[in-house]
């Protein structure tokens, strides 16, 4: 069975830096498209951040543009979201999924989750 697991969120004041791990098992990861998005109470889950299994291509939303950096060890099993420059509007619940795709396509479905992790920037 997929399963997907998140680790690396805290508390981390204005300006600070997380870096945060989505541990996968039951994937081919190299094969497998793998998102992040965030959730704050009372509003919609964000998209923002793939990373294509086949080409390693990636997508950022504009709002963590040139602050966040997905990247992947295949070999672990493992895709990381490096979050820099963090302020208060990035507080949120962070989750990762996956998809039966190898490519990041906006737009499409999501199969399976992980439980999500929060991530709180306060001084």
């Amino acid at each position: 069975q997929p399963h997907l697991v998140e680790s690396g969120g805290g508390w981390v004041q204005p300006g600070g830096s997380l870096r945060l791990s989505c541990v996968t098992s039951g994937f081919t990861l190299d094969k497998t498209a793998i998102s992040w998005f965030r959730q704050v109470p009372g509003m919609e889950r964000e998209k923002i951040s793939c990373i294509g299994g086949v080409d390693g291509s990636t997508f950022y939303a504009d709002s963590v543009k040139g602050r966040f950096t997905i990247s992947r060890d295949n070999a672990e099993s493992t895709v990381y979201l490096q979050i820099a420059n963090l302020s208060r509007e990035d507080t949120a619940a962070y989750y990762c999924a996956a998809q039966h795709l190898s490519k990041c396509i906006q737009g499409t479905v999501m199969h399976y989750w992980g439980n999500g992790i929060l991530v709180a920037v306060s001084s």
